[in-house]
């Protein structure tokens, strides 16, 4: 009996993969051009923008969370205006957080593929519902469009190692669907520091110290974005330090928000001032 190298499983997943990243280079030169929009998941037909209807449908939607940080909240009975345990306690310097996505499969593979393998049709789907999201959000809530978007800064040797500043791409698309402006120099990276996977969220704040600095004028408004936000060490360093630059009014806008881990609990408040505890 002949046996494979490797097992079937891992060398159609490799062909599937290579077949997909060849997709945009066949369009671009010309050929195939009757080749129809696959989806980036499961490769099926008739996707839009990357994405057909059933794995669209399967991305997780952040419902229930915290109003100022995103948070996903597992509770009976939702409500709006809920501010988890964390915020209540240690409240962030930014007002306000807009994450569509849980940092959920299959929403954490295509940031995954999209953001360390350099896959950007997995990331162009979730760029353009973003930017649609947004959107909808503005329409519903005028008044909580920013003059300014700011995304979350990648010191320059990392950037031009991975090639491209995924905070960057993402406040791009916004701003083309909404009209905001934006700027990637407004606040730079001016050290590297370590990685803060692996860290908490105390860990992650002491490793920020000194990180960033504000480049030019701060707005009065301002949204900053970034893909995920896990702990909010990040948005919490950046919101501190344009705060302290004159921002009187600071949102932040993800891809996706992770949830706390299992088991963890917190207290919420809501927008009427009653305050219960989170469980799950």
């Amino acid at each position: 009996m002949i046996r494979p190298p490797a097992p079937l499983s891992t060398i159609f997943r490799d062909l599937v993969n290579r077949f997909r990243a060849d997709i945009p280079a066949l369009r671009r030169t010309g050929r195939y051009a009757l080749l129809p929009e696959l989806c980036v998941n499961c490769l099926g037909k008739d996707a839009r923008q990357g994405l057909c209807s059933g794995c669209r449908s399967d991305l997780p939607i952040n419902h229930t969370c915290c109003h100022r940080c995103g948070l996903p909240l597992i509770l009976a009975m939702p409500r709006p205006g809920l501010i988890c345990g964390e915020c209540l306690k240690h409240p962030p310097a930014y007002d306000r957080a807009f994450m569509p996505w849980r940092y959920e499969f299959p929403v954490d593979r295509m940031i995954s593929h999209y953001k360390y393998h350099r896959q950007r049709a997995f990331g162009r789907p979730l760029l353009a519902d973003m930017a649609g999201h947004v959107e909808a959000y503005l329409a519903a809530c005028p008044d909580q469009r920013p003059d300014l978007l700011v995304p979350a800064p990648m010191h320059r040797q990392r950037e031009r190692q991975r090639g491209f500043n995924q905070a960057a791409e993402i406040a791009e698309a916004i701003s083309q669907r909404t009209g905001i402006p934006w700027s990637g120099q407004r606040v730079r990276r001016v050290r590297k520091s370590a990685a803060q996977s692996g860290l908490d969220r105390q860990e992650r704040l002491r490793n920020l110290r000194g990180v960033f600095e504000v480049n030019g004028e701060v707005p009065a408004h301002l949204a900053i974005v970034d893909d995920v936000v896990t702990t909010g060490a990040t948005m919490r360093t950046l919101a501190w330090l344009l705060r302290k630059h004159g921002a009187e009014r600071i949102q932040v806008w993800a891809l996706a928000r992770t949830p706390a881990h299992s088991g963890h609990q917190g207290f919420y408040m809501t927008g009427n001032g009653e305050t219960g505890r989170e469980s799950g």
